[in-house]
């Protein structure tokens, strides 16, 4: 196999992963990770920027380098690599700076994922959208290379597995997953106490704030079964915000029976390279999409929000007002979502 070969020859891999990471992108990232430190050869993750807290248990996250603030040790890296492997993402600007960068190396390149629409960048790729979460395909690529399954490695792509598939809520249907599921806990990992620590260590302020969200910013928009959530930079600042506190507040409306669709957005700000690139827009709102069954969302977030994902899970962005965000998805909603 060619992705093997180009393992096996390499001396110095660098792991990269997609802006914002979050449990597959970091677990599909570090279980690669960790199994190329198991042939003996140099190995290094980077992201993009910083990664929730509620990920900085999962084995090997403590040696992961942030790139943002951190660019000249991250290049030198980068710049010692013979290959690098692209876990999580299918396109070079997911990863900001980073991808610019990538592109002007000459270093072999493999890429792991399951999103839509994937961009021929890498010298090796393995794409499958059909696939739960990437973590999934990592797991069927070093299957292939008749390695040994560590309770490290099983860790970082239970995670992954896990939280891409909202607790196997969604995305999960097919007998393989739990087939995985089964070998990696055979390693002796602990499923409860993973939950535990991605699922149950918020603050008291992240509490409230998903209650000011229910409570004060649910919109819901029946004639769809649609709801859509939005913070503004100014409404984050109240509760304290910080990195990874709105994660899962998009499934929250899902569990009423009346609603089949939902959005939430957050307002951010743009970061120096995003605002060179969209006109000097200091302004970027960050979209999650949620839906239930035959109700595909990832269309919408490409074509509407420059994004993409899951059938039932997919992400967007838009640079500019929370407002013009908010316009913008009233305006083509209708068209994608069943009434």
């Amino acid at each position: 196999m060619a992705i093997f070969s180009a393992i096996q020859t390499a001396q110095n891999v660098v792991l990269l992963t997609h802006q914002s990471p979050d449990g597959d992108a970091m677990g599909s990232s570090l279980a690669v990770y960790h199994y190329i430190k198991s042939l003996n050869k140099a190995a290094q993750v980077i992201v993009p920027n910083a990664f929730p807290e509620f990920l900085a248990w999962m084995p090997g996250a403590e040696n992961v380098l942030i790139y943002e603030g951190n660019e000249t040790l991250a290049d030198t890296y980068l710049d010692a690599a013979d290959l690098i492997i692209c876990t999580d993402f299918n396109a070079p600007k997911r990863i900001g700076a980073l991808g610019d960068k990538m592109l002007t190396l000459n270093s072999k390149k493999i890429m792991i994922d399951h999103h839509l629409y994937p961009t021929d960048f890498a010298d090796f790729t393995v794409s499958e959208p059909e696939a739960s979460s990437t973590c999934e395909l990592v797991y069927d690529v070093l299957s292939t290379f008749n390695f040994q399954l560590s309770t490290d490695i099983a860790t970082c792509l239970y995670t992954g597995l896990m939280t891409d598939t909202g607790n196997f809520s969604y995305n999960s249907n097919r007998s393989q997953i739990y087939e995985m599921v089964a070998k990696l806990i055979a390693t002796g990992i602990n499923k409860d106490e993973i939950y535990n620590a991605v699922f149950n260590q918020y603050s008291v302020d992240r509490m409230k704030l998903v209650g000011y969200c229910l409570y004060q910013k649910l919109r819901v928009f029946p004639e769809h079964h649609t709801s859509l959530i939005c913070l503004s930079r100014k409404e984050l600042y109240r509760f304290n915000f910080q990195k990874g506190d709105a994660e899962g507040v998009v499934n929250m409306p899902l569990q009423s029976k009346d609603i089949h669709y939902s959005v939430f957005m957050r307002e951010d700000k743009a970061t120096p390279d995003e605002m060179e690139k969209n006109g000097g827009i200091k302004t970027k709102i960050k979209l999650s999409f949620r839906s239930q069954g035959d109700r595909p969302v990832n269309i919408f977030a490409s074509e509407i929000f420059n994004g993409g994902g899951h059938a039932n899970a997919a992400g967007g962005e838009y640079y500019g007002p929370l407002a013009e965000a908010v316009q913008l998805f009233l305006d083509n909603y209708t068209k994608y979502f069943k009434a």
